[in-house]
């Protein structure tokens, strides 16, 4: 410490001078500083040292009368806490490819470890989920509730107009308020970016060998090492007739006009939360999937509670049932002048303004240069193959986030990114846990889900030689709804290890039930039984409190 010290010394006290003593409160300390003296090269934590001089503490904003002796304390100690050192043969320490959450966090963080980092993005910072992913999705969800809840309102005393006269819907005004939000996130990404040192090129990247990238047309640049962030695109359905005239996920968030009928063809959450939300607006839906029953994978208690819900609601769903061709035809009625005529396996047509096509997703894998890095993709699904610390085959390439096909949620790729920057830039080895990742289906009514499904644990249970399973499971009216006389029920679900009595898996399907299982997760993160379930008291009256207090458990079943 104290020989980097007397390094930094030398050279602030080169630099101090430069620069007025009292330093405007308009921009960051460090970026100033950076500003000024370039050749001096500060992370930003340096903004956030508490310098002291003439008595009077500095910090993020006013920075007045900093003494030099303060300035190469500070900066002494900052670089001492920097874990890797440059490698000056290379343009950068590390060039990352995409601009959504697991890249920029890991761009972000590996910065702050000290390295030379770039990131290119060819579309707009925050990736999928914030430009046509979770956060749109979610705005519209919330959009989506306030025609029942007007409704609802009634039963509580509340004047209003008919239904009729509440169901109109500016949707312009809905798309312009979402672009401006969207906007806003992707100016916040931005400003991380800077503030971290980060050089951003807002142009398309490809691998031209294991070191070395071409940006744009004509750029060229080379770094030790490489992360691969760039997510995933939905489904086509290209072999189908006629799927030019459908829509994806992406889409939704763009349409000019709100959809009078939508077909959704596929029965994953995609699909399952965007039946919900243009039911909600208004629209006619109908949901239609290959398999018997949608949201594979989810607790099969839960997908058929969710289908029963749905279909209470109006929305039309048909299992083992899917469109096999699309035609498009002349409508002067219709908001877009055209209708689609939608051919369905099961014998049946539809008229619909809208075909959205929800059928999966698929890793951005096409055109990035792997092949010419010698980067192994999996055969079948194309995705990158890594490691337990997202390394690919090739040793300073690295990956993370749906291009991985590992568990492709947001706050998993931000975890992901983290721990790759920990593991190679700051001298500490972390990999990302898979356990008890909480998740969130914003159907109607929601899905909350954490652990393992009943399904999976007995199958787990059956080969291991366990002790078996048990269930604990309570279907009831929520509060709200005995007023409203809405058809609208609430499950939760308990899956306990009967050895043990750990609880295994928590299953919800209730309004709060994304809001609930974000708790539920670290309870059980942290081991917790059925009887610590038990030894909480409950808070009263609320839809939670039936986790503390269920005590019956379900009857087995073959």
């Amino acid at each position: 410490m104290e020989r980097c010290q007397r390094l930094v010394t030398r050279a602030t006290l080169s630099f101090v001078p430069l620069f007025p003593t009292s330093i405007s409160g308009d921009k960051s300390f460090v970026r100033q500083i950076r500003e000024q003296a370039p050749s001096l090269d500060l992370r930003r934590k340096f903004r956030d040292c508490r310098l002291r001089s003439f008595s009077r503490t500095t910090g993020p904003g006013v920075v007045p009368s900093v003494s030099h002796r303060a300035t190469a304390r500070a900066a002494a100690h900052d670089l001492c806490t920097m874990h890797y050192e440059r490698d000056t043969r290379y343009d950068f320490d590390l060039f990352v490819i995409g601009g959504g959450s697991g890249g920029v966090r890991a761009a972000r963080v590996s910065a702050n470890h000290g390295a030379r980092v770039a990131l290119a993005e060819s579309s707009r910072l925050g990736g999928t989920c914030v430009n046509v992913g979770c956060i749109p999705k979610k705005l519209f969800s919330y959009g989506s509730h306030y025609l029942h809840d007007f409704e609802d309102a009634r039963a509580y005393g509340w004047e209003l107009p008919s239904s009729a006269e509440l169901n109109r819907v500016d949707w312009s005004r809905l798309i312009r308020n979402k672009d401006a939000e969207i906007e806003r996130l992707n100016g916040v990404y931005q400003r991380i970016l800077d503030q971290a040192g980060v050089r951003i090129f807002h142009a398309r990247a490809e691998l031209v060998d294991a070191h070395t990238l071409r940006v744009g047309d004509e750029q060229t640049f080379t770094a030790k090492y490489i992360l691969i962030a760039v997510g995933g695109h939905s489904n086509p359905l290209a072999d189908m007739p006629g799927s030019e005239h459908c829509i994806t996920s992406n889409d939704c968030f763009y349409l000019k006009h709100l959809p009078r009928s939508v077909l959704v063809v596929g029965g994953g959450y995609i699909g399952t939360e965007f039946a919900g939300i243009f039911h909600g607006y208004g629209s006619k839906v109908t949901q239609v999937h290959r398999g018997n029953l949608f949201l594979r994978g989810f607790d099969d208690d839960v997908r058929l509670f969710i289908a029963q819900q749905m279909r209470k609601d109006g929305i039309d769903l048909r299992f083992e049932c899917t469109v096999k061709a699309v035609e498009s035809v002349p409508d002067k009625s219709a908001p877009e002048g055209r209708v689609l005529r939608a051919h369905l396996t099961d014998g049946t047509e539809l008229v619909v303004d809208q075909v959205l096509l929800a059928i999966g997703r698929h890793p951005n894998t096409d055109g990035i240069g792997l092949e010419r890095a010698g980067v192994q993709t999996d055969p079948r699904r194309g995705h990158i193959i890594v490691d337990e610390y997202s390394r690919t085959n090739v040793e300073h390439i690295y990956a993370v986030g749906d291009v991985t096909n590992r568990l492709n949620l947001t706050p998993v790729a931000i975890a992901e990114g983290a721990c790759f920057a920990d593991t190679v830039f700051g001298g500490r080895a972390r990999a990302p846990n898979y356990e008890m990742v909480p998740t969130a289906v914003f159907s109607v009514p929601p899905i909350g889900t954490v652990g393992l499904t009943e399904e999976k644990a007995r199958e787990l249970d059956k080969k291991q030689g366990g002790g078996g399973i048990d269930i604990y499971r309570s279907v009831f009216r929520p509060l709200k709804h005995t007023l409203t006389k809405r058809d609208r029920q609430t499950l939760m679900k308990l899956v306990v290890d009967r050895k043990t009595q750990r609880v295994l898996g928590c299953h919800l399907v209730d309004d709060a039930a994304p809001e609930i299982i974000q708790a539920v997760a670290i309870a059980l993160k942290m081991g917790a039984t059925k009887a610590d379930f038990d030894n909480v008291i409950g808070v009263h009256p609320t839809g939670a409190e039936e986790l503390v207090t269920m005590r019956e458990k379900a009857p087995e079943t073959n």
